[in-house]
């Protein structure tokens, strides 16, 4: 079915592109959704309206969503979690909980699907994790992962240590998947200590 999208359709078409898609997707859920129309002369003729409306609206969400980007930037989200000895935790930090506790702290909305975290954090330590906005725009959240019970300031660290940060998520990532990598941090190389007493 030819059909004229009256609004961007992210990963299909924008607004005012006239498309062929499969009918069951037109009928059952663009069109439902107002998303489409069928291509009718009549619709046809809209279609430079169309474009000019659907580009205002992109610009307008594109702004909406740098906001957002600037407003969840530099969020530090605190997870205390139970974990072993050798600060394996007793379950995983995942992107959903990610994404409710920054929903949570900054009273925006936060899909799951937009949170760059690859596998489950099953460590304790500091994280620095992308938010997704769009393809051009994100955001980095500092996750704290800390042992129940213990300070999670002692793991903050501030913002002029950043690259500081993202070394030691990698070293308890690689150390995770069994390629320990030697750390200048005199607290990374103390928990390697324990791990090989232990």
């Amino acid at each position: 079915m030819k059909v004229v999208f009256l609004q961007d359709v992210n990963g299909v078409a924008n607004g005012g592109d006239v498309k062929e898609v499969k009918n069951g997707f037109a009928r059952n859920y663009l069109i439902p959704k107002n998303m489409a129309a069928p291509a009718t002369p009549n619709n046809l003729l809209q279609i430079k309206k169309l474009q000019n409306q659907a580009s205002t609206t992109r610009i307008k969400r594109l702004e909406d969503l740098k906001e957002l980007a600037e407003a969840i930037d530099g969020t530090v989200v605190k997870i205390d979690m139970r974990a072993g000895s050798n600060e394996q935790l007793y379950g995983s930090v995942t992107g959903t909980m990610v994404a409710d506790l920054v929903s949570e702290i900054t009273g925006r909305t936060i899909d799951r699907q937009i949170v760059q975290l690859d596998n489950p954090i099953r460590k304790l330590g500091v994280f620095p994790i992308p938010i997704r906005l769009h393809p051009d725009i994100s955001a980095i959240v500092q996750v704290i992962v800390h042992e129940t019970g213990s300070d999670p300031d002692l793991l903050e660290i501030s913002d002029d240590q950043d690259s500081d940060v993202e070394i030691e998520a990698s070293i308890v990532v690689d150390s995770e998947a069994g390629n320990e990598e030697e750390s200048s941090t005199g607290a990374t190389e103390e928990s390697e200590s324990i791990e090989k007493v232990s």
